[in-house]
């Protein structure tokens, strides 16, 4: 936490607030946390401990470290429930659940929760299973409901859960064969999608030239080896 101290800056932690970033946080750039990954690569009792703290900079350090895989399944839900806003929601949290055995099963009770962050986990957790996973081993019946599910309620639904649910199916458009098609006319189907950034500079991202420039003039784009950054 010291060293985390030492490399905030105002600046930073004003850009993040602005973005719904709560106190207790030091404003770290992604970039400077990456010396400190490789630093405590590996130590999962302290990964534990940093996203225990509730200060955004050191919960982030945890996404990056902590194995998911090695996590229990109760401790992935306190994971989802104390996310303080929709970075450690939408990416720490995925990160690691992404990793679980149970992973998918687990996104599937998250998206059905009335917390907004806890379902914004839920979709990001999905969306993260689509582009690690090979498509051998997706249910994908249970995918293309999903996406015939967003179609017919991303209008209705939260906030930060409209960001997610767009950003599934971004990802399925983008990893999955067998629904690269699907995706892609749920895509236009949605068209833009109107979610509330706050003070910010930031746009949801069209799903359909997202897409299409995620595959490079491929059919599908390769599955990634991880989905953190």
């Amino acid at each position: 936490m010291s060293i985390l101290a030492a490399k905030g800056n105002a600046a930073t932690k004003r850009t993040y607030m602005r973005h719904g970033a709560p106190e207790p946080l030091f404003g770290v750039r992604i970039g400077d946390l990456k010396p400190v990954q490789k630093l405590i690569k590996g130590d999962q009792n302290l990964a534990m401990q940093l996203y225990a703290t509730g200060n955004s900079d050191a919960m982030y350090l945890a996404g990056l470290v902590a194995n998911g895989g090695r996590m229990p399944r109760a401790l992935l839900n306190r994971w989802a429930k104390q996310a303080t806003w929709h970075l450690i929601s939408g990416c720490t949290v995925p990160w690691v659940a992404s990793e679980h055995p149970q992973g998918f099963e687990i996104a599937m009770k998250w998206i059905e929760a009335s917390e907004e962050r806890v379902a914004v986990s839920g979709w990001s957790t999905l969306a993260a299973i689509l582009a690690v996973t090979p498509d051998d081993e997706l249910p994908i019946r249970e995918i293309a409901s999903l996406l015939a599910r967003v179609a017919k309620t991303i209008r209705s639904s939260p906030n930060r859960v409209r960001y997610a649910m767009n950003n599934f199916v971004i990802c399925c458009g983008t990893y999955v064969a067998p629904l690269a098609g699907k995706a892609l006319a749920v895509a236009g189907e949605i068209g833009p999608v109107d979610v509330d950034m706050g003070n910010t500079d930031c746009q949801v991202p069209d799903a359909v030239s997202s897409i299409h420039k995620s595959r490079r003039g491929l059919p599908v784009a390769p599955k990634r080896k991880t989905t953190r950054c």
